[in-house]
C-alpha cells in the first residue's frame, strides 16, 4: 500500500478489478488528491496500484503483510482482508497485493509464470494549468482494466521483442565500446527511460517530461535533456522532440518573455512555468540549438527546426551577442557554482551557432547559413587563442594553469561541423589521461569529483580505442565497485568512488554517446559522405 501514498499514515482503499482471464487487485489512497503535490522527495498519492495474474494458475488477494507471508509459508491460502476494515492507514497492518502461483508438477522441464504490476495515475502532469493523461491513456475510452487485458494478450510477443532488443543493444554496445561499455549501457538504459513521464499533449503530441530526481524535482529541465539525449537520439528521436516541445511552447506562447531559453517548465509534476530561481542563458540556448540540429541529423530533415524557427533565431541571436565569452553565470554543472569566461560553455555557444547555420542551410536560407557558419568558425579560431594553456586548454579564458573536460566539443565531431581543428581533441585527450584518478577523470581542476555522463562524452572524442577504454575503465569501476549502494549516481568522487549527489537520474542516457556517434558514422559511410 505504501506504493500508492506519500506518507505511510495516509488512508488507503482496495478492491478487485474485472479483467477477463486474470485475477486483479488494486489499491490506492482514499483521498485521491490528483496532482496536488510537487517536488523531489515526494511519492505519488493518487491513482491506483494494480497486481494482475493470469488464471487459472494463480490466485490474488489483498491481505495484511504478515498474514499473506505467514499463510504462504504454512502452505495455506491467504485470506482476503475484510472490506469493512478499510479505509485504514497504509502502515496499519501494511496491506499488500499478494499473488500465489500454482507451478504444477515441476520436472526437468522449466515451468514459467508471470505477473503484471501496473500503476494508473489517472492524470500524470499539469501542463500550463491543463491536466494531461499518460500516453497510454490518450484514447478517452482506455482504462486500466483494458490496458491490463491488452498487456496479458501481448505478453509473449512483447517478451520476444524485449529479448531481441536486449540482444541487439548489447551486441551493438559491445562492438562500439567493448564489454565494460556494454555493461554500463545495460545498467543505464532503464534508469534513463524511467526518469521520464510520457504524456499526450493538448494536441495529441507526445510530451516526454524528465524529472530531476534527487536534486530539486524540476520538470522538463533543458540541461537534463541535453545529457540524456544520446540514448533517445539513437533509438527514438520522437522522444527528444517530446522533451524540447514544452520549452518551445513556453517561449512561443508568450508565457516566457526573455530572449534566451528557459531552464525548466516547473516542479514535477506541475509544468506551469520555470521554478528554478536562476537562469542559465548561454547553457540553455546552446542546448536547444544543438539538440534541434541533432534531431535533424537523426531524422534526415530539418522539418522540426522549421516549426520553431522564430525561437531558434532568437536564441541564436542571443548567443551571437553573449555566447563567446560568457558572463558570470551557471552552466549545467551548476553544483560547481558560477563561473565567468567559461571555456567549455563558450564551445557550446560556438557549436550552437554552427548548428543554427547548418539548420538554415537545410531550409535554403543560404545567406543566413553563410553568416552564422562563418561566425562560428571565426569564434572557434578566437577560442583556440583565448583558451590555449600550453599542452591543454584552460577552464576559463582568464585563469591559466587550470583545465576542464571540454565535453561539449563532441557535437562538433558528431554533426561534422568541423569548426575546431581535430588536433584540439587529440591534445585534450592526451592531457586528460594524465589527470585520471582511480574512479574517473575529474570534471575540472577545481575539485576531484566528476560527472560520469560527461566522461563518456569526452571519451567518445578519443580516436584510439585504447584511449576510449582508458577513460571508460574508471567509470566502470565506479559503477561496479563504488561503495554507495544506491541507484546509479552520475555525480561521484573520483578518489574513492562515493556518490556526491544525484541518483536515479535520466542523464545517464549520456552513456549512449559512443553508440550514437558510431551509428551516425556508419550512416554517413553508407551514404557515401
Amino acid at each position: 500500500a505504501e506504493w500508492a501514498v506519500n506518507k505511510p499514515e495516509q488512508q488507503v482503499e482496495w478492491s478487485r478489478a474485472n479483467v477477463p482471464g486474470s485475477c486483479v487487485v488494486k489499491i490506492g489512497s482514499r483521498d485521491q488528491r490528483i496532482l496536488a503535490t510537487k517536488g523531489d522527495d515526494v511519492r505519488i498519492d493518487w491513482g491506483y496500484l494494480y497486481l494482475s495474474v493470469p488464471e487459472p494458475f494463480a490466485r490474488c488477494v489483498v491481505a495484511a503483510d504478515k498474514v499473506a507471508r505467514g499463510s504462504f509459508a504454512r502452505g495455506e491460502p491467504s485470506p482476503s482482508e475484510d472490506d469493512r476494515d478499510m479505509p485504514r492507514p497504509a502502515n496499519d497492518r501494511w496491506p499488500v497485493l499478494s499473488a500465489r502461483f500454482d507451478l504444477g508438477k515441476v520436472t526437468a522441464q522449466a515451468v514459467a509464470r508471470h505477473l503484471t504490476v501496473a500503476y494508473d495515475d489517472l492524470y500524470s502532469v499539469e501542463y500550463f494549468q491543463q491536466k494531461l493523461r499518460a500516453w497510454w491513456r490518450r484514447d478517452p475510452s482506455m482504462t486500466a482494466e483494458s490496458m491490463l487485458a491488452m498487456a496479458e494478450k501481448d505478453y509473449a510477443s512483447l517478451r520476444a521483442r524485449c529479448d531481441t532488443f536486449d540482444r541487439e543493444l548489447s551486441e551493438a554496445a559491445r562492438r562500439s565500446g567493448g564489454d565494460m561499455y556494454q555493461r554500463l549501457c545495460a545498467l543505464a538504459y532503464r534508469q534513463a527511460v524511467a526518469a521520464h513521464k510520457l504524456v499526450a499533449g493538448p494536441d495529441g503530441q507526445p510530451l516526454f517530461f524528465s524529472k530531476e530526481n534527487f536534486s530539486n524535482g524540476s520538470i522538463g529541465t533543458v540541461d537534463v535533456t541535453y545529457p540524456s539525449a544520446p540514448l533517445f537520439l539513437r533509438y527514438n528521436p520522437v522522444l527528444v522532440k517530446g522533451m524540447l516541445e514544452p520549452i518551445f511552447y513556453f517561449s512561443e506562447s508568450g508565457k516566457w518573455k526573455k530572449p534566451f531559453a528557459a531552464h525548466d517548465v516547473g516542479t514535477y509534476p506541475l509544468a506551469n512555468g520555470q521554478t528554478y530561481p536562476e537562469d542559465m542563458p548561454v547553457e540553455e540556448c546552446g542546448n536547444m540549438l544543438i539538440l534541434t540540429a541533432a534531431i535533424a541529423q537523426a531524422e534526415g530533415n530539418a522539418d522540426y527546426a522549421k516549426r520553431h524557427w522564430e525561437s531558434l533565431t532568437t536564441w541564436a541571436g542571443y548567443l551571437k551577442r553573449e555566447g563567446f565569452d560568457p558572463a558570470n553565470q551557471l552552466c549545467t554543472d551548476d553544483f560547481a557554482g558560477h563561473l565567468a569566461h567559461n571555456a567549455n560553455l563558450s564551445i557550446k555557444a560556438i557549436v550552437g551557432l554552427g548548428c543554427y547555420g547548418r539548420l538554415a542551410h537545410s531550409q535554403g536560407q543560404l545567406q543566413v547559413a553563410d553568416e552564422y557558419l562563418k561566425l562560428a568558425r571565426s569564434l572557434a579560431g578566437k577560442w583556440m587563442e583565448a583558451a590555449r594553456d600550453g599542452d591543454h586548454t584552460s577552464l576559463t579564458f582568464d585563469r591559466k594553469g587550470t583545465w576542464s573536460q571540454k565535453y561539449n566539443l563532441v557535437w562538433d565531431h558528431l554533426l561534422k561541423l568541423d569548426l575546431f581543428p581535430r588536433e584540439l581533441a587529440r591534445q585534450e585527450i592526451a592531457y586528460y589521461l594524465t589527470k585520471q584518478n582511480p574512479f574517473g577523470l575529474p570534471l575540472d581542476s577545481r575539485k576531484t569529483y566528476t560527472k560520469s555522463d560527461w566522461i563518456v562524452w569526452t571519451a567518445t572524442m578519443a580516436e584510439s580505442p585504447a584511449d576510449f577504454q582508458a577513460l571508460l575503465a574508471p567509470v566502470y569501476r565506479f559503477a561496479n565497485e563504488g561503495p554507495s549502494r544506491i541507484p546509479l549516481s552520475d555525480w561521484h568522487e573520483t578518489t574513492n568512488g562515493k556518490s556526491v549527489g544525484f541518483r536515479a537520474r535520466s542523464v545517464v542516457g549520456g552513456y549512449f554517446m559512443k553508440l550514437l556517434a558510431d551509428r551516425w558514422a556508419d550512416d554517413s559511410r553508407a551514404a557515401g559522405n
